[in-house]
């Protein structure tokens, strides 16, 4: 097993821990670069709670990224593509249906790792009216010095090859506004994706992800949440002092 491959298991098992309410059952996905070429992603059906290395598939970028330019007529033909991508063709089991996003995120944002879960306090949120409140607004500086000062909220949309086409756009209205790749990407009626450059930065991210989620639901089960001022929020996550402890939470767990 590759040092990537086993950091990428270690990571997933702890997304997966039933303690930490993020996926039940065969919920969630996640995956990282093996090269210029290919990354590795959860099998489909694989459970992260426990998954060994034989539950991660290696694929190759190209054919997987082609199809959201040229999106097949027929899910038929999309799941030839998906199977005809493996690295290893004769390895019996499939990518995650959601490989598309995966190898798009991965590309275009220039990261190396991707944690997507469905966590309840977040999920609360996303199927609620608050959505758009909890992606655009922050409430306390440690969300955003790991989350960055505002998410990427998607609606909802078919998972697979639908949701990486709506997903892709919302990510590059991103990246011109703000000259740099998201951290958190929320799906309405879904869940949370966390992209890292290392296993630690994700499972990070993914924490204060939930965190900024319970205290949100709790505000509103007391009252009315409040949120932090746009100068503060810049001004947090610009301060040299908060730049150099987001380098040691990608580096450190």
């Amino acid at each position: 097993m590759t040092n990537k491959l086993k950091a990428l298991v270690e990571m997933t098992r702890i997304l997966g821990q039933p303690d930490n309410d993020y996926v039940i059952v065969g919920e969630g996905n996640t995956s990282c670069v093996i090269d210029n070429n290919s990354f590795y992603i959860k099998a489909s059906g694989s459970q992260m709670n426990g998954i060994i290395e034989t539950g991660f598939v290696a694929v190759h970028f190209d054919p997987i990224l082609a199809m959201l330019d040229s999106p097949p007529q027929t899910m038929t033909e999309q799941n030839t593509i998906m199977l005809n991508a493996k690295v290893n063709p004769d390895s019996q089991i499939r990518p995650s249906v959601e490989v598309s996003f995966h190898a798009m995120l991965l590309r275009e944002c220039k990261i190396q790792v991707i944690g997507h879960t469905h966590p309840t306090p977040v999920n609360q949120l996303m199927c609620s009216t608050h959505a758009a409140d909890f992606a655009f607004k922050r409430r306390f500086p440690d969300e955003v010095v790991l989350c960055a000062p505002e998410s990427v909220l998607v609606p909802y949309a078919d998972p697979g090859l639908p949701l990486a086409i709506i997903m892709r756009e919302k990510v590059r209205n991103y990246m011109n506004k703000h000259g740099e790749a998201p951290k958190v990407i929320l799906l309405e009626n879904h869940g949370v994706i966390a992209l890292g450059n290392t296993p630690a930065e994700v499972l990070n991210i993914m924490a204060m992800v939930v965190k900024g989620a319970k205290i949100f639901v709790g505000a509103l089960m007391i009252g009315k949440p409040t949120f932090m001022a746009s100068e503060d929020i810049w001004h947090i996550y610009k301060r040299p002092d908060e730049i150099y402890r987001r380098q040691l939470f990608v580096d450190n767990n």
